[in-house]
Formats: C-alpha cells, structure tokens, sequence
C-alpha cells in the first residue's frame, strides 16, 4: 500500500467513526445518560474499546504513519487480500501486517458487549442462586452493583442451609448471614483442627457404688445407663451437669440387692426405655418426670429393645414374640402390633421415617423378618445354615451381616436390603471373620462402615459394591463403629478406642480402658463412650475399696472438643464439684493419657 492509499484509508476511517458516534447520540440518548448516572456491569469495556484506537494509533504512528481513517468492511477485505500479496509483505515498515492487526481488533471489538440492559432485582438473584462461596465472593470484586446483589441475605442464607449450619432457623433470627457463615466455617475448623490434634475435655461420668454397668445407650448428648443394681441414670453432657439424676422405678421399695439387672436400655428426645431380667418394661417421659408412664410385662426374658429415633415407638422381643407399643390418639399406650417369628430374636431395629404405620426389622438366626403394622411377619431373607451377626437400618435400606457354613463357603458378606422392593441389592465383603457391628444409618450417603472378628474396619461403596479402605484396627476385634465425611471412631473388644482420618489413610489417636467397647455417639463437637464389663458379677466393695471396684465396673466417657464456645457458657464441673468427690476432671485429653505419645 503506498502513501496515497493509506491517505485515502484514514481520511475514510476517520469520517465514518464521526459518523458513527454521531448516530449513536441521536439514537440512544436515555442509555448515554442512564450509564454515565449507575456503575456498569462490567466496568472496563469502554475503556478497553478506547484502548484499542490508542493501540491502533500508536501502532500506525510507530510506524511512522499518521492514523487513518475507519474502511468500509469491502475496504478492509480488500486491504486484507492486498496485505496478502508478495508486494506488501516485502514492505520495510511492516505496516501492511500493522493494518491487518487493526482490522482485526476493530472486527473483535465490534462482537463486545456493553450491557446495557438492566436485569431486575428479582431476576439477578435467582441467576446468582446457583453460585457457591467462592463465586460470591468473586461476582462481589466486580463493581458495586454486583457486590449487592452477591452479599445479599437470601444468597448467604441458603448457603448456610445447604452446608448444613444452623438447621433450624429463619432468615430473620440473623442481620448479616454472611458474616453467621464465616463464623460456623471457622468453628468448623476449629472442631475439626481439635479432633485432630485431641484438644478439648473429657469427663467420666458418674458411677453408682456396688453397682456395675450392663448398658449405655445415647441421643443427641443425652446418655443413658442400667446397672447391675436395678438403677437407670441420665446424664445430659450438653450442659456439663453430670450429676445425673435417677429414673424411679417400681422396685425402689424392694430390699437392696434384689432388684434385677437391667438388660436393655434406650433413649431419644422424649423417651427413655428400660428392660429388666424379669421380662418388664418401663417407658419414662423425660419431660414430665423420673417415674414410668407406661410399665409392660413380658412372660419371658426381654431378648431384644428397639425405640424409634423420631417418635414414641417401642419395639420389644421376648421368647417367639415381637411386640410394638405406643401411644394412641388420647395419650394412653396400648400394643400397636404384635407378630409371631420361629426362632429367638437376636437383634431388633425399627425403621426411621415411616410415615403411617410403624415398620421394625428382627433377625432370628437365619431369618431377617420385616415387621409391618397392620399386617403380617414377611421373610426378608432366609439361607439355611447361615445366621445374621449384625444390623443396622435406614430409611430405605437395611444392612446385616451373614455368617457363611456349611459345606460351600462363600466368606462371610454383608448384605443390603432395598425395604420398598423387598429383596437384596447388595453383597458386601469377602472376610473370613464375622462381621460383628455395621454402620448404614449415620455414615455419609452411599457409604457404609462395619468391624470384623478379623480385626478389621471397612468402609463400604454402595455405589460399586467395592471395598475403598480397609483398616486393620483392634487386636481382638471391633466391637462398634461409627463414621461422617472425614474420620472413624471404632471401639475394640480390648477396650481400645480409635480416631482415624480415613481421607488420610491415617490413625489420629487413640485411649484405651479395660472392658469392651460397646457403645460408641459422636457428632461434631462431642464425642460419648461406654466400655461394658463381660461379667456382672458385683465385686465387694470393701475388699480394696475403691480400686477394686473401679476396675470391673465399667466406665462412660464423654469428650466435648468445642472447648472455647464452652469455656464462658457455664462454669466447669469442678467447679460444681462436692469436697468429698473423688472423682477427678481434667481438660487436655492429651494430658489425661500421657503413655499414648511416649508409646507413638
């Protein structure tokens, strides 16, 4: 392109870009004036749309050529095919190829958008609804539009409901739900970084003298215990008042010492539930008061106890019978169902949210029955020679493990049950011991924990059927187990009690007493356990008094690791604490075992 072509080229350009800009202000005046009054979308554009006729100025003045006007689209492809020619590319200046880049960038920069549409309120909400955190808090840094429409209330509150902080409340009961969000992560992390590194207080729960320990059982940090003696307690770890207070029964005017043992006990929200050795039962309202409003009798021993986690369900096995009661529409308990099965029932569950009638699962030996009320007792599965060792249920699934014998053995599995289509979907494991406690109800979803005589813990993949994490944990076997999203805390029978990190593939720490574990309750900030003797023979007290005791009657230990949130909410039990207690506390968990690290 010579002189006077590329005259003639920026006389052009320049006549057409005033023509442009001058159609532009008659035709648009209310969007000139409503931009230059608000923030833009997206800032830059304009100035980024200047910027490249700067660019192209300085680009031609570079080249020692004064800018020319804007081409017309035919011009600017006829320039672009001379520019392809073998006389321009052997121009000194290159500013044939300084054109060819400015055709360009005015063809790009005619496909940007502006935005001058403005979205409702309404509208933009609902768009940025689907974004998470990170993407708020990076729509926020765009322009002062956006950083409304990014902190607004609704978006951070929805947030917190779907993480799973504060459940329960309303859009109202908080001003700045962004700031409530950053303070339940932070707490989050200041739980997790406890469990991790053992910070926080441990407490043991109060024993009964000359008396020992046959069952624990707990909910939401309420816990539960019958002993030997016939005594039922509640503590509630979620105020730091263990001085737990006792739930009356009918034999308190019977000589000491005769009163049987307790064999089962059970608790939810509303409800605590006791079975005795003699085959009765009493149902307490922890609302009303420390005496049964309900005693049933059984005419054999309570072989089995089930109480539903979400209403006044309860489910009792004695001899071939199972029985469900609870209360009807004017308050009094009568048997709601009672079924029939062929062998001795060993272990008992009643089905979670159930919406009409009340639904329990009982294994039998061999046999796993589903209990409806309102009809019959239905097989759910029956291999001759094959008994049931462990159960747990679900809403939708139950899962139990199978004892293989007989003369084609296939190892012992874990089978999971679909409760609306009545029939197996799942065959879990391959061990060659038994699987002696399994976890369905409170592990993540398509996830499942279980122990084994063989020492074992597994995470199980419903998904896949698959074993991802196999941990070998306990000496003498697992005797409960538990897990969420990142960790495992499994009980053995040596008493050992374990913290994992399965995401890690690693082993947090651990605390160790003498008898079995046999109840395990965590959720993020509290942590409940019982260790349960295999003898409930009552040793005499007076023969080394408190030691002797001490060793074979059981322990309960509950650990809180929100220590900070705790620490100006109430004063501390030692504080509460009588002169002639002898039972000590103490606040650093790593303190209270300090063999554990040498031994590490």
């Amino acid at each position: 392109m010579d002189n006077q072509g590329l005259e003639e080229f920026r006389r052009r350009w320049q006549e057409e870009l005033a023509q442009a800009q001058a159609l532009r202000k008659r035709r648009r005046p209310e969007a000139t004036e409503r931009r230059a009054r608000r923030p833009e979308l997206v800032p830059g554009r304009g100035e980024q749309a200047s910027g490249y006729l700067a660019l192209a100025q300085g680009l031609l003045e570079g080249a020692g050529r004064p800018p020319a006007p804007r081409a017309t689209r035919a011009e600017r492809q006829d320039a672009a095919s001379r520019s392809r020619s073998p006389q321009a590319r052997e121009d000194p200046w290159g500013g044939e190829q300084l054109v060819d880049q400015l055709i360009r960038d005015l063809n790009e920069m005619d496909d940007v958008p502006f935005f001058d549409v403005q979205l409702p309120y309404e509208l933009a909400i609902n768009i940025f609804q689907y974004l998470d955190r990170k993407d708020l808090g990076r729509c926020a840094q765009v322009s002062k539009t956006w950083k409304v429409i990014a902190e607004d209330e609704v978006l951070w509150y929805r947030l917190c409901q779907q993480e799973g902080h504060l459940p329960k409340s309303s859009i109202s009961d908080y001003s700045c739900w962004k700031l409530i969000f950053q303070e339940c992560r932070a707490r989050e992390h200041m739980l997790r970084t406890n469990w991790k590194n053992r910070k926080g207080a441990v407490s043991e729960l109060e024993h009964i003298p000359d008396a020992v320990l046959c069952d624990v059982h707990s909910h939401d940090g309420v816990v539960i215990a019958g002993y030997t003696s016939g005594d039922v307690r509640v503590w509630d770890t979620r105020t730091w008042d263990y001085t737990a207070p006792f739930l009356e029964s009918e034999y308190e005017d019977d000589e000491a010492g005769l009163q049987p043992y307790v064999s089962f006990v059970r608790i939810n929200s509303s409800l605590a539930v006791a079975a005795y050795e003699d085959g009765f039962l009493n149902i307490w309202d922890l609302q009303t008061g420390k005496y049964p409003i309900h005693r049933f009798e059984h005419d054999a021993r309570i072989q089995a106890l089930a109480l539903s986690r979400d209403d006044a369900t309860v489910a009792t096995a004695s001899a071939f019978d199972v029985i469900m009661l609870g209360p009807n529409e004017e308050g009094y308990w009568h048997i709601a169902a009672e079924f029939e099965v062929q062998k001795l029932v060993d272990y008992l569950e009643i089905v979670p949210d159930t919406e009409r009638y009340p639904v329990a699962i009982a294994t039998a030996g061999d046999l796993v029955y589903l209990l409806k009320a309102e009809d019959s007792a239905r097989t759910l599965h029956y291999v001759y020679g094959q008994p049931v060792t462990c159960l747990d249920v679900s809403a939708t699934q139950v899962a139990f493990g199978v004892k293989s014998l007989g003369w084609v053995y296939e190892g012992n599995k874990i089978l999971v049950c679909n409760l609306e289509a009545e029939r197996c979907i799942s065959k879990l494991g391959n061990a060659l011991g038994d699987f002696t406690c399994v976890n369905l109800r409170d592990s993540p979803p398509s996830l499942m924990v279980s122990g084994n005589m063989d020492r074992r813990v597994r995470i199980h993949d419903l998904r896949t059927d698959k074993i991802p994490l196999s941990l070998s944990a306990h000496q003498l076997g697992v005797s409960s187990v538990q897990m969420d999203d990142w960790k495992i805390v499994s009980g053995g029978e040596e008493g050992l009690v374990t913290v994992w990190d399965y995401r890690m593939n690693q082993k947090l720490w651990e605390v160790h007493s003498r008898h079995p574990v046999r109840h395990i309750a965590f959720n993020s900030h509290s942590l409940i356990t019982a260790n349960v003797p295999y003898e409930r023979v009552v040793r005499n007290a007076d023969l080394d008094s408190f030691t002797t005791h001490r060793r074979h009657r059981g322990l309960i230990h509950a650990y809180e690791f929100a220590v900070n949130q705790l620490a100006f909410q109430s004063s501390l039990p030692i504080c509460r604490s009588a002169y002639d207690t002898m039972a000590s506390y103490n606040y650093d968990l790593a303190l209270t075992f300090p063999y554990d690290s040498v031994r590490e």
